[in-house]
């Protein structure tokens, strides 16, 4: 096994925030073993960075009216502080946009070009003659062949998950134009998967197929026996990285051609700070290349990434992808276009100084062989009946015990007892599960090491033995000292934070794990530890409730047409509606009131009669645009004196986008007045 561990992490695209599916299925594993794997004094580079170009970028940047530099400048840096807030670790988070990564990406292409290794094709695009420029797949818009969904995507169906591609779509129109798109001749550089079939066979199906796990395995193995087909490796865009050959003008990098190559430009810029040489990360077969990912990014890290590497000739291709199924959220999938997630940023707000909770609770949740779910309750338990229940309790009760007893000080104990033996099994448990990338097992061994030792306390009772065996209690907590140190330090990989408070409670530094595998004494009797403190806190069931009403909030906001709209007033029974008396009516007369920049005064025909109603309309309406209008009126309102002037009714309107007050008028302005609605 190597001494030198190349550790990288999904790049997320900068469109929008990180959400909690992200960091379940990538980033919070990725971070739990960087940090392990520094813990065993393995030479550690983890690597990321924001995925600053492809359609969703300029997508989101048409919709929002602005460019997409500001886009992802502005996401670039909600999603770096979310990370740093939540204690993932990486030594190096970067962006595509940056200059470095230009020249690398270029660089890279330029050497597969001169190699040889493209083919150049044309092909037909569809094209937009008024927008002037090709369309990516995105920004074509039809009808789904499959199940008729008028706004499918050129690439996706999302209402049936078909995956399309634009010649298939009925109808076929451009996002930028509206415009039917023309078919144009372009021409492109391919890398022939195709070539490189034999290598990945050989590489991953025979070489990794005990060691990688079985849905990563699955799906390269299915795409291999289907065949691998030539894959564009540039676009006709206007952002992204130029396509560095004479005449390529108007051509960018493919996003999945660029955005991996991003792991080796980050990975030079952290090298360059630090005095290290960046070739022995991806260049020597002394180095371990990890790629942690979701399952939706299979096919790009072991079959394009790894062809393309192949096809330079200078890289190690990684040891292994553990890649991470989907986390659903309230038994929904996760959706950002449908604001169906737990925002990282929004979490820190709502739940300050509580990250290790929610690291905590994505970890004993995490996807990684199968689909799993979020529930804010489950949130609650795990925090409530394991974390203060179980954790925090143990280590409250040793740290609070010995400064009763012991004024702080480490009390006599004896070095050989069994019961210290729990604690090498345990930190050689975490260590083979983590290894392995079983993360949610790694977590019930570190919880059972706590579980031990609340177990222990209860039989020893040193709080009864104090009296009458004082050898006994000072031995009892003599023990409950080395669990209490032992899980400071093993948590510090899942709970960073939580950790550092232990460590200083118990005043200690943070050590070699290999030390806690063979040690049996981590804290010497004599040591003087910090008073205690609560590790974690109770949640109570209104902060849960807060959080639930807010997605079932996101639930009303999405089945509304009108996302403008607010939301239904208290519902009415039918009897309450026969009471309105709705009239058709016309005003006759209109002036404004004094000292009232907001109110008319309208004289107005109700059919019924003829009667005063003050209107808060004046800043919409002149008196003389509303005179001679039809309108309709709530004819049995209670009168009542509005700056003296008794007002009898009500007249209906609605708000426009511009804030401007519109009249609800009859479609036919021949109705006469007095007729009623409804």
């Amino acid at each position: 096994m190597s001494n030198r561990k190349m550790i990288t992490a999904a790049l997320p695209y900068a469109n929008g925030p990180v959400h909690i599916g992200h960091l379940a299925g990538v980033y919070i594993p990725a971070d739990v073993y960087a940090r392990f794997q520094r813990r065993l004094g393995k030479d550690v580079a983890f690597i990321c960075g924001s995925d600053e170009h492809g359609i969703p970028i300029t997508i989101r940047a048409k919709k929002e009216g602005v460019t997409p530099q500001d886009i992802v400048d502005k996401y670039h840096e909600i999603i770096k502080k979310s990370f740093a807030d939540l204690g993932i670790s990486f030594d190096e988070y970067s962006r595509t946009t940056s200059k470095n990564h230009y020249e690398t990406s270029q660089d890279f292409f330029k050497v597969l070009y001169e190699k040889g290794k493209f083919t150049e094709e044309m092909s037909e695009q569809y094209f937009d003659e008024q927008a002037g420029e090709f369309l990516a797949d995105r920004y074509i818009v039809g009808t789904c062949p499959n199940c008729g969904n008028e706004n499918a995507y050129g690439d996706q169906c999302e209402r049936c998950g078909s995956t399309l591609s634009p010649s298939e779509l009925i109808n076929p129109k451009s996002m930028l134009s509206g415009n039917v798109p023309i078919l144009k001749e372009t021409k492109n550089w391919y890398l022939p998967l195709n070539e490189y079939e034999s290598f990945l066979n050989e590489w991953i199906i025979e070489g990794h197929k005990d060691d990688w796990k079985p849905n990563v395995y699955g799906q390269v193995k299915s795409w291999l026996n289907d065949g691998l087909k030539p894959r564009a490796m540039t676009r006709d865009l206007n952002w992204g990285v130029p396509v560095p050959l004479p005449g390529a003008e108007g051509k960018v990098l493919y996003v999945w051609f660029d955005a991996p190559i991003g792991y080796i430009s980050f990975t030079k810029e952290w090298a360059e700070k630090n005095g290290k040489d960046w070739k022995d990360y991806w260049q020597s077969e002394a180095s371990d290349l990890v790629h942690f990912i979701g399952k939706d990014n299979i096919v790009f890290h072991c079959i394009i990434f790894p062809s393309m590497m192949k096809a330079h000739g200078d890289f190690i291709m990684p040891k292994n992808v553990p890649a991470f199924e989907f986390l659903n959220l309230e038994n929904d999938k996760i959706s950002t276009s449908r604001n169906w997630a737990v925002w990282a940023h929004e979490y820190v707000e709502d739940f300050p100084g509580q990250q290790d909770v929610l690291r905590y609770a994505l970890l004993s949740s995490a996807p990684e062989t199968k689909d799993n779910n979020f529930t804010w309750k489950d949130f609650q338990t795990k925090n409530n009946s394991e974390l203060v229940g179980i954790f925090g309790n143990f280590i409250n009760r040793v740290a609070v015990l010995i400064h009763k007893y012991y004024n702080g000080v480490v009390p006599q104990g004896d070095v050989n007892a069994s019961e210290l033996q729990e604690i090498s099994k345990s930190a050689k448990e975490i260590a083979g599960f983590l290894e392995n990338y079983e993360f949610r097992n790694s977590l019930s061994a570190l919880m059972n090491l706590a579980r031990f030792g609340n177990q222990y306390l209860q039989t020893e009772e040193p709080w009864k033995t104090i009296k009458d065996n004082p050898e006994k209690a000072a031995h009892s907590l003599f023990v409950g000292a080395q669990i209490a140190v032992a899980l400071a330090q093993l948590c510090e990989p899942f709970m960073p934070f939580s950790s550092e408070k232990l460590l200083n409670m118990f005043n200690v530094h943070k050590s070699d794990w290999n030390d806690i595998e063979t040690k049996s004494v981590l804290i010497e009797t004599g040591h003087q530890i910090n008073e205690a403190s609560l590790l974690f806190s109770k949640i109570e069931d209104e902060v849960i409730e807060a959080q639930i009403q807010k997605l079932e909030q996101t639930k009303q906001n999405n089945k509304k047409t009108n996302p403008n709209a607010n939301p239904m007033k208290e519902e009415i029974t039918f009897d309450d509606f026969t009471k309105i008396d709705l009239r058709t009516a016309t005003i006759l007369e209109a002036e404004k009131v004094e000292k009232a920049d907001k109110l008319l005064k309208l004289t107005v025909d109700t059919g019924v009669d003829v009667r005063t109603v003050v209107s808060g309309i004046s800043e919409s309406f002149t008196p003389e645009e509303v005179i001679g209008k039809q309108v309709m009126i709530l004819l049995n309102l209670a009168p009542r004196k509005i700056r003296g002037i008794e007002s009898q009714g009500m007249l209906l309107l609605t708000t426009k986008p511009d804030g401007k007050l519109s009249f609800v008028t009859p479609d036919d302005s021949n109705v006469e007045n007095g007729i009623e609605i409804g």
